[in-house]
């Protein structure tokens, strides 16, 4: 039995399904684990991995690869001073589970079996896995230590029965993507099963971008007395050392570093850079393109991608037609060279007029509508896949929350594009960074300080500029009162009764409705972007295309 513990938890950024460059990851790992004098080593949840493989779990080679990943790791572990608790995916005669193995000395000493797995929101597990039963604690350096793995801690019983089976300490590996008001979420939790059970937790929590999620670590612990005794980093890589010792009976930590938790003003934008720069590196480009309208969104998006990428690696084009205002030509360069980025001007005027006159035949004298307009968004999407092309740049798209909302864009047009980091934004939030980018720039973006987005572009009426004078509001109600409403309907999923006795129109709210429901086929073939709400459209709202159901009728 010992009364001191140095505990070491590695929030590092795997990548899902690169076994090999994981076990690199985790090896490093060890190695600062031994340097640091620690006595245990923790990843995150299904580190080896990489969280969450989706179907490839049904890919009966790569189950065989990965276990055998993790028994490297585990004999990596043979003349190391350092326990491991490795979390990976496992297969018993029981199937396929959610688990951890704890190593010493290079041997397995113990597995343990996810208990509750998540089937909702956006992880499935119970596709993949079965359940396992509730554990008992595991003996590590001589101290009984409780092992709940993510989920499991959302259950009471789970975290009560470790400890009534003797757990002294709960370390707790999770793969926890940021949301709105998560990190608040996550401390309510540990906070409540710490109360409850009066030993100390541990949570650690992945970092890194996989698609449409976001992990933003900021792992933590907290005694009994509600105290938090070490916080990570949030949005990037950590490695977390915390000394530990026994005082009448009770652990409690002696050393810990309590770093300033993301503000939920920089979280959302953190969220994007992260998600964004994952995303395009980890698929293997290394540049990005854009159109730069003049407006708001694809200015954000450019700031963004700066802050990402750096401005060497951002290249902006825009693309005029005669609807083009002389204020979006003078904004959209002035934008670009706030930035340093690379910025082209390339006309679409003629190949436009061009493909109107030959379907002149075809519209015959039809009035002028959305079908020709979209021909200018479309020609613009050509333009800018010939360039990703031809250069292998990513493109990137520039659509808010709002307009995928009520399918204010074009489908094949200004949807065009790899990835869409304003995807879960909608169009108030847009502004609303832009000014706190203005005024802030996070410590490891690469974008330059001061006013990165010009203030016109800010106070402009927001417009799509495909006819004479046009204006959003000319199809749409203003912005903030259509947020309000969409915030109430998707995220919120009020009933239209309920929105209007929140002072709405009701004509208005069912207008609404039907564009939200009109627009799911544009939205499943949407470029994937961050998530940054519960219920971002793909990954957290899901509707079927082919829907009779409308609010107030029985279809």
């Amino acid at each position: 039995m010992t009364d001191r513990l140095r505990i070491a938890l590695a929030q590092l950024n795997p990548k899902v399904g690169a076994l090999a460059a994981n076990l690199d990851l985790a090896r490093k790992a060890l190695a600062d684990a031994e340097a640091a004098g620690a006595d245990i080593l923790m990843f995150s949840e299904l580190f080896l991995t990489g969280y969450f493989p989706d179907d490839l779990l049904f890919k009966p080679q790569f189950v065989v690869d990965a276990i055998a990943a993790a028994h490297e790791l585990v004999a990596a572990t043979a003349n190391s001073p350092v326990s491991l608790i490795l979390p990976t995916i496992w297969q018993d005669k029981g199937g396929l589970h959610n688990a951890v193995t704890v190593a010493e000395n290079g041997a397995i000493i113990a597995t343990r079996l996810k208990r509750e797995l998540p089937n909702t929101d956006v992880f499935y597990e119970r596709r993949y896995f079965e359940p396992g039963p509730l554990a008992h604690p595991v003996t590590i350096k001589g101290v009984s230590i409780g092992i709940p793995i993510c989920e499991d801690i959302w259950h009471q019983w789970v975290c009560e029965h470790l400890v009534r089976e003797g757990a002294e300490i709960l370390l707790c590996p999770n793969g926890s993507p940021y949301w709105k008001d998560k990190q608040s979420t996550r401390y309510k939790l540990v906070r409540a099963r710490v109360e409850e059970d009066d030993v100390p937790m541990l949570y650690l929590n992945q970092v890194g971008g996989q698609d449409e999620l976001v992990f933003d670590g900021a792992s933590f612990a907290v005694e009994p007395g509600n105290r938090i005794v070490f916080q990570g980093n949030s949005f990037a890589e950590d490695f977390i050392v915390s000394d530990w010792e026994r005082r009448d009976d009770r652990w409690t930590c002696v050393q810990g570093e309590v770093k300033a938790l993301t503000s939920v003003d920089e979280a959302p934008w953190l969220a994007c850079v992260l998600g964004l720069r994952d995303y395009v590196q980890k698929n293997g480009f290394k540049q990005v393109v854009l159109g730069l309208s003049g407006g708001i969104d694809s200015a954000v998006v450019a700031a963004l991608a700066v802050d990402a990428f750096g401005s060497d690696s951002v290249h902006c084009i825009m693309l005029p037609y005669r609807y083009t205002s002389e204020a979006s030509l003078v904004d959209a360069k002035d934008c670009a060279q706030r930035l340093g980025v690379r910025y082209d001007v390339v006309a679409i005027g003629e190949p436009v007029d061009n493909a109107l006159h030959e379907l002149a035949p075809i519209f015959g004298n039809r009035p002028t509508d959305l079908a020709e307009e979209n021909i200018q968004s479309r020609m613009r999407g050509v333009y800018l896949m010939a360039v990703s092309n031809k250069l292998g740049s990513m493109l990137l798209t520039t659509g808010n929350k709002s307009e995928m909302a009520v399918g204010y864009a074009t489908i094949y047009g200004d949807m065009n594009g790899g990835y869409n980091p304003l995807k879960d934004m909608l169009k108030m939030e847009v502004y609303r960074l832009a000014a706190w980018r203005n005024s802030h720039r996070p410590g490891d973006c690469l974008g330059p300080t001061g006013e990165v987005i010009p203030q016109p572009i800010i106070d402009k009426a927001p417009s799509a500029e495909l006819r004479p004078d046009q204006k959003d509001q000319d199809s749409l109600p203003p912005y903030p009162v259509l947020d309000a409403i969409l915030e109430a309907m998707v995220e919120q999923e009020l009933s239209i009764g309920e929105i209007v006795a929140t002072g709405f129109d009701l004509a208005l709210v069912q207008r609404i409705e039907r564009l939200v429901n009109i627009a799911e086929y544009k939205r499943r073939q949407s470029a994937p972007g961050p998530k940054l709400t519960r219920k971002a459209f793909g990954l957290g709202r899901r509707y079927p295309i082919t829907n009779g159901y409308r609010d107030g009728t029985k279809g």
